[in-house]
């Protein structure tokens, strides 16, 4: 039982540690029966830097299948990443990392939010995208937030 806890466990914290708040969302198609399918927006904190939030726009099918979780969700998104607060990074980050990851169709299909560091240019990047096992898709979505010189940008 001990052994069948602990991986239970950390799942649930690494699932929890960046997730989406909705801000709002638009019906775009009247469904009978079930949701209708939809528009929403999401916000995302970043997990690693205080003061960054992205927002997501992006499809979401509904119908009897959307209800049920069987939908498989549109690949294309939208990212806005701005400075809502003041910048700090307290640790490390990455040069490049996916700090978020959500499930959009049943088994195969995820979206993704990627952080890179541009030290250059004392930036950081986002890209959002969808995947497949099988056969990804092209359609993304970058994001940019200068972070000032002052403050400091540590990299693994």
């Amino acid at each position: 039982m001990r052994h069948f806890l602990a991986p239970c466990l950390l799942l649930a914290a690494a699932t929890t540690a960046a997730h989406a708040e909705e801000i709002g969302s638009v019906d775009t198609v009247f469904k009978f029966i079930g949701p209708d399918h939809k528009i929403v927006v999401e916000a995302y904190d970043d997990p690693g830097v205080t003061g960054v939030t992205c927002y997501i726009s992006r499809a979401k099918t509904g119908g009897i299948k959307g209800a049920f979780g069987l939908a498989e969700d549109k690949s294309e998104a939208s990212i806005a990443c701005r400075q809502v607060g003041p910048i700090a990074i307290a640790k490390p980050i990455k040069e490049q990392e996916e700090i978020f990851s959500e499930r959009t169709s049943l088994i195969f299909k995820r979206l993704r939010i990627v952080r890179m560091v541009d030290a250059k240019r004392h930036s950081l990047v986002y890209l959002t995208y969808s995947d497949r096992v099988i056969e990804g898709s092209p359609q993304n979505s970058v994001a940019v937030v200068a972070v000032d010189r002052a403050t400091p940008m540590p990299v693994k």
